[in-house]
């Protein structure tokens, strides 16, 4: 079993490993025990970080004088991925190690 992401090979289950599942799992539910499994693992992530967004973020909104906000959690973290005091996690990590380098600067 191959698990690809945009084209690319991602994971792969050897017909072993496939056995070894199935000893818990029927042969005939595999493949969408397999698929409800993975969309469990990347939803999870993507609740869990969307929790994170929002309590971040609703607080800073309402600190900034923002009357009213999406209610709607896509439309939510749209509104806040626009605000131009939002950094993904990319752009934080660089901000911070271009401080911390700064401080360590005689």
């Amino acid at each position: 079993m191959k698990i690809y992401l945009d084209d690319e090979l991602v994971f792969e289950l050897t017909e072993t490993q496939q056995k070894v599942i199935q000893n818990d799992i029927p042969e005939e539910e595999f493949v969408s025990d397999i698929k409800r499994r993975l969309k469990w693992v990347i939803m999870d992530k993507h609740d869990n970080c969307l929790s994170r967004l929002k309590t971040e973020w609703i607080p800073k909104l309402i600190e900034e004088g923002e009357k009213s906000v999406p209610l709607q959690d896509m439309d939510l973290a749209a509104h806040i991925f626009k605000n131009p005091n939002y950094k993904d996690r990319s752009a934080r990590d660089k901000e911070q190690k271009e401080k911390k380098e700064h401080k360590n600067k005689p």
